[in-house]
């Protein structure tokens, strides 16, 4: 199998989920990985203490077991995919089997960051959009999904997650194939990414 990997990343609350959606839904032949799941655990953190690790650096992740893991399904492999528990911050016990499609979806923060996975992709998506709009997409999701008060969720985008975007991700920016601003709403942009990923679909496997 030829295995085709597309990069997307942004900052958080851009709307990279949107566009991941929308990929997905060309064909069944689309697996999406998503970086978050090789978040290192970090147990001691809580709504009192939430910046006491920044989740919005390059360390707080296990760069090493996902380029492993990415390797292995570009050689047509198998892999088990850890998962991360974002209301104690810790990874999970079980882990996910994925096995390798044409097309596998690489969604996160820090995505181009690190030149070994940059160079391993074959379509590198940045997702572009305004601080004010990420800012309250971030503050709706930490209440509802991941039992944050808004006094840690100010704290944490303010003291971390602000300078975080500025230092590690905006940069990477630079390296997009294809920067969307608005994300999936943006329907030229998606016309274009739609096209890559058709043919991909439809060529023959070398």
């Amino acid at each position: 199998m030829n295995v085709k990997l597309i990069g997307i990343t942004g900052g958080s609350g851009s709307g990279k989920s949107t566009v991941v959606k929308r990929i997905e839904a060309l064909s069944s032949e689309c697996l999406l990985i998503e970086q978050d799941n090789y978040y290192k655990s970090a147990p001691q953190v809580s709504n009192e203490n939430i910046t006491a690790v920044n989740f919005d650096h390059p360390d707080a992740f296990d760069m090493d077991l996902m380029l492993d893991n990415l390797l292995d399904l570009k050689k047509g492999k198998s892999v088990m995919m850890p998962q991360y528990d974002f209301v104690t911050h810790s990874r999970k016990n079980e882990m996910v089997r994925l096995d390798p499609k044409k097309i596998i979806i690489l969604d996160g923060l820090m995505v181009l960051y690190d030149e070994r996975i940059r160079n391993l992709l074959d379509l590198k998506i940045y997702v572009d959009t305004p601080a004010d709009i990420r800012f309250i997409r971030r503050l709706k999701r930490d209440i509802t999904e991941r039992g944050r008060t808004m006094e840690s969720v100010i704290k944490q985008y303010t003291e971390v997650v602000r300078p975080g975007h500025y230092n590690f991700i905006e940069p990477t920016k630079e390296y997009a194939d294809i920067i969307i601003p608005e994300g999936g709403y943006n329907e030229n942009a998606m016309r274009v990414l739609f096209s890559f990923v058709s043919s991909i679909l439809h060529e023959e496997d070398q």
